[in-house]
């Protein structure tokens, strides 16, 4: 049986008070409407499409996916109107699923249960029971049939006390969606078409209207306000690290953790507050994350520790940390870095698509860019691997237990030799063979009898 998946994404979202169209506003580092494609992926779809109306070139611009198509609603005239637009691209026969772009937490659970429900016969509507239904459309009963919904505003005082509400997820038998909204008109408060209206239309022809209800407010919850938009992300934050925490991980304070990507967790982690995750990022056993880091696309492996206010940001080459590695307090991990085990990188270190191996250190105020380090290398204070000309990126390659003083610039392409040393204060320019000293600076100068200026009166 065929599936047709609807998204309304057309509205402007006036009380957001942004330029940017509602449904492109992010909880948890993704768009409202890529959460809702994301949550119908798994359903079996013959067609996908996402209604498009105020900033629709932003819009499809910024959302993609396999089969997805784009239909236009221009002026926005309400939701059946919107419905409209859609028929010439819905395969027939079958169900179409009805969704909001602006209500991003719908489970795939519910939403398949809906299609289910639905079976190309019934109409189907996913209901609530709220304790304030202001606002919200009422399910008016006859016993346990449904045979309208109201909207609130042309509700009568009576119906208004109904708590039963409608959240604006539908199923519906595809050809008879298609001649219902064809029927509908805007003779109503609002003066626009209602796709609600059908449900008087299915019942004046005897398809059966039946509820799916959830007990899940955070599921049907929309996005209207930035006050609302912080409401549910705190919402959805807490059910991420409920989850988490049920897994066996540690968090110091479930309020103070963010999520916006995808979290593997081995045994025994601890994370401590008001750390940020993006990306996809993985904790190995016994992994403690400090306070207040940002780890963005990153594998940490078995027993590393990450110091407080470390950034961590692998983009699309990732970053790894190698196992029982000590990272920051104030580190930076940019994409590329490969930190072998027991690594340790300190404060305000900087690491860019460079190789540390075992043991390696660079405890203080380094750069490390471009760059092949070997196991036990001691990186001193203040030093860098100039790697950049102008115009290209060079490699700097470092041997095994090379001790590399403070203050001194590497100047790439440079390699230094296995056991080298290099003096504190140099500028290499060129290769260091195995075991030899190299210093490179000017002759320190001693002036006798030199007197500091003053100040003239």
């Amino acid at each position: 049986m065929s599936l047709n998946i609807v998204v309304m994404a057309a509205g402007k979202g006036t009380r957001m008070k942004s330029s940017l169209p509602k449904v492109l506003h992010k909880l948890a580092g993704r768009s409202l409407l890529q959460h809702v494609l994301t949550r119908t992926a798994a359903l079996d779809a013959d067609a996908r499409i996402v209604i498009t109306g105020h900033g629709a070139e932003q819009v499809e611009a910024a959302i993609s996916g396999p089969g997805l198509r784009f239909v236009r609603q221009m002026p926005q005239l309400g939701t059946g109107h919107a419905i409209q637009q859609t028929v010439p691209a819905l395969v027939a026969g079958g169900s179409t699923l009805i969704l909001s772009g602006d209500t991003p937490l719908i489970s795939t659970p519910t939403t398949r249960a809906m299609v289910d429900a639905c079976e190309g016969r019934q109409l189907v509507l996913l209901t609530i029971e709220y304790a304030d239904p202001t606002g919200y459309g009422r399910i008016v009963r006859d016993g346990e049939s449904v045979k309208a919904i109201v909207e609130h505003k042309d509700a009568t005082p009576e119906q208004r006390t109904i708590r039963e509400c409608y959240t604006g997820v539908m199923a519906a038998p595809t050809e008879a969606l298609k001649r219902w909204v064809g029927q509908l008109d805007n003779r109503n408060a609002q003066g626009e078409y209602y796709l609600t209206d059908i449900v008087a239309m299915a019942v004046a022809e005897g398809v059966p209207v039946v509820a799916v209800r959830t007990t899940d407010e955070t599921e049907v919850l929309g996005v209207n306000s930035p006050t609302q938009l912080a409401h549910l992300e705190r919402r959805f934050q807490r059910q991420q690290a409920d989850a988490l925490m049920e897994a066996g991980v540690r968090l110091a304070d479930p309020a103070r953790f963010d999520l916006r990507g995808e979290l593997q967790c081995g045994q025994d982690v601890e994370i401590d507050v008001n750390c940020v995750f993006e990306g996809a990022v993985t904790l190995g056993d016994g992994v403690r994350i400090g306070a207040n880091c940002v780890i963005r696309n990153a594998t940490i492996a078995a027993g590393a520790r990450i110091h407080e206010f470390t950034h961590i940001d692998g983009e699309a080459a990732g970053a790894s940390v190698g196992e029982g590695a000590l990272i920051g307090p104030f580190a930076r991990l940019r994409p590329g870095a490969q930190l072998g085990a027991e690594v340790h990188i300190g404060n305000f270190v900087e690491v860019k698509n460079a190789t540390l191996a075992r043991g390696a250190k660079a405890n203080h105020l380094a750069y490390l860019g471009d760059a092949t380090i070997g196991e036990r290398v001691n990186f001193g204070a203040g030093s860098i691997t100039a790697n950049y000309d102008g115009a290209n990126k060079h490699r700097t390659t470092i041997g095994a237990d090379v001790h590399v003083g403070s203050n001194c610039v590497l100047v790439a392409p440079v390699t230094l030799g296995d056991g080298a040393t290099i003096g504190g204060g140099s500028t290499i320019t060129k290769d260091v063979a195995a075991g030899q000293l190299a210093v490179a600076r000017g002759r320190q100068t001693v002036i006798s009898g030199w007197t500091r200026p003053t100040k003239k009166k």
